[in-house]
């Protein structure tokens, strides 16, 4: 019998039309031979399901049902494939746990941990995972600048703490600039992360558990056409990104080590894509996206078409791996 999938898409964030993207394109490429797709949108709003015409019909979130004209519609399983909150850090998946829905993304402890940049770095740094010199500041909180200068260093980035797609982050090379990024960031989140630029390779390595076992897909190699990969290279091709990344053998072998290492540790499920820059050949971790972009422009399906896995296939593993942990 075919399972009833809740494709969920949208959110809170400034990530919603990216996320409806994502989305889409897993409702596209499911395997309708396997399973019934259905396009939940997510709002602060309302909460909805569409049919095929657009039509809305509102989500009953005391169950996640949705009541339509030949009955109840109950889902045997959520892909999550909305960025940013509430399903990248964390609520959507307490909320499905709950209500004993599987769900394909990382459970929610993992999920609010990763989505944290922060408190991210401070579990991985002790475990041996190289990491920029940071500054954590708070909405409110009295600071120094040059006292964050003499730490990070210039240039530097300021980052929103709990943001995706480069949202709320700026490159500050000249001390003139820090309080227009800090207003920038602090318009994503009331937490500001304040990192030490680090100059080398950029390359962004895909980990996901496919038929049962964790796999780390190819590495992309990613040149910006500007100073950083921020929202217009990933999105309006403003970057060159390549796969596989023009690694040498041993360096492959490293980032592929500290990629598998960082997601086992962390008792990841689902897809997971993490950021580092090489310096030295040495990779720098930079944060870990727990729903990545889904679309075929993206960088995680670029990984898996590389390693021969189709979108078909790349999604509706994700839902075996979600129903083969329901008890």
């Amino acid at each position: 019998m075919k399972k009833n999938v809740a494709i969920v898409m949208g959110g809170f964030s400034s990530e919603y039309d990216i996320s409806i993207n994502s989305g889409n394109v897993v409702y596209k490429w499911l395997d309708r031979a396997k399973y019934s797709p259905y396009r939940i949108i997510i709002t602060r709003e309302k909460w909805v399901m569409l049919d095929q015409e657009n039509k809305e019909y509102e989500v009953n979130r005391h169950d996640f049902s949705v009541q339509t004209a030949s009955g109840p519609l109950h889902f045997d399983c959520v892909f999550n494939a909305i960025h940013g909150t509430p399903g990248e850090d964390g609520l959507l998946q307490a909320y499905l746990d709950l209500l004993d829905i599987p769900y394909t993304s990382c459970g929610a402890y993992q999920a609010a941990l990763t989505f944290n940049k922060r408190d991210l770095l401070s579990v991985l740094k002790p475990r041996g995972v190289h990491c920029a010199t940071s500054y954590l500041l708070d909405r409110g909180q009295a600071y120094d600048p040059q006292a964050i200068f003499d730490k990070v260093g210039l240039p530097c980035f300021v980052k929103a703490n709990r943001a995706g797609s480069s949202f709320g982050v700026s490159l500050v090379k000249d001390p003139s600039q820090f309080e227009t990024a800090l207003e920038a960031a602090f318009r994503e989140d009331e937490e500001v992360l304040i990192e030490s630029a680090l100059s080398g390779t950029e390359v962004s390595v895909g980990v996901i558990r496919y038929q049962g076992e964790v796999r780390v897909l190819p590495i992309t190699e990613i040149i910006p056409d500007g100073e950083f990969f921020d929202y217009h290279a990933k999105y309006e091709g403003k970057s060159r990104e390549i796969t596989p990344a023009r690694l040498a053998p041993k360096v492959r072998k490293i980032v592929e080590e500290t990629a598998r290492f960082i997601y086992e540790s962390l008792k990841m499920q689902g897809y997971s894509r993490s950021e580092f820059i090489l310096v030295k050949d040495t990779p720098y971790f930079l944060e870990m996206n727990t729903t990545p972009g889904l679309t075929e422009l993206s960088i995680l399906p670029q990984q898996a078409q590389e390693a021969g896995i189709s979108l078909k296939d790349l999604f509706g593993s994700a839902i075996e791996a979600a129903l083969d942990k329901k008890p």
